[in-house]
């Protein structure tokens, strides 16, 4: 039930200023997703600097994905558990849509490709010779957000219940997956 109107009178502006910045609902919601992605991937790269274990730094990154919602004193003009909320519930309308061949051709998606980037590169780092690094960035990633998605609403879909400890259940169970898939993979 989101509209610009309702946002304009929400901010004191208008309408027409808002359209000034995005032409449609879709890009502000591109605008939001990519906003976000480029906060994981800061948060992956400030927690996994100078962190010599490669294991580690694939565990902080998936902390770093979970933990993403919490609130930063140093960003208080932005609201990381609202953002969060959003992109559980909407950010796959990001790029599930018609428009997103083009989209992709015009970079609209450039943030996300380099945030799997670094994880793909953090699970090479642990198993180089895994072959679908990429495959399993990119799936870490929708994973956090729909196991959290079906803890809250399609609780039959996930392991996860919707209650305090969900975060911390989450990221066990993605290191549970990455790390005996990857452990399997050498074997």
């Amino acid at each position: 039930s989101f509209t610009f109107r309702k946002l304009a009178k929400e901010i004191e502006s208008t309408e027409a200023s808002i359209y000034r910045y995005f032409e449609n609902k879709h890009l502000l919601l591109l605008f939001l997703d990519n906003w976000y992605w480029e906060w994981v991937h800061y948060l992956i790269k400030i927690n996994t600097l100078n962190v010599e274990s490669s294991k580690r730094r694939l565990r902080l990154a998936i902390q770093c994905i979970v933990n993403a919602t919490e609130e930063n004193p140093m960003t208080t003009y932005i609201n990381e558990n609202l953002l969060h909320r959003i992109i559980i519930q909407e950010g796959s309308k990001a790029y599930h849509t018609q428009g997103v061949d083009d989209g992709y051709k015009d970079g609209l998606f450039h943030s996300y490709k380099d945030l799997v980037v670094t994880i793909a590169n953090l699970i090479g780092c642990v198993n180089p010779s895994f072959p679908y690094k990429q495959s399993l960035a990119s799936n870490l990633f929708e994973m956090a957000n729909n196991q959290m998605y079906f803890a809250q609403h399609l609780p039959a879909l996930t392991d996860l219940s919707h209650q305090k400890g969900t975060y911390q259940a989450l990221q066990e169970m993605m290191e549970y997956f990455v790390f005996k898939l990857l452990e399997c993979e050498n074997a």
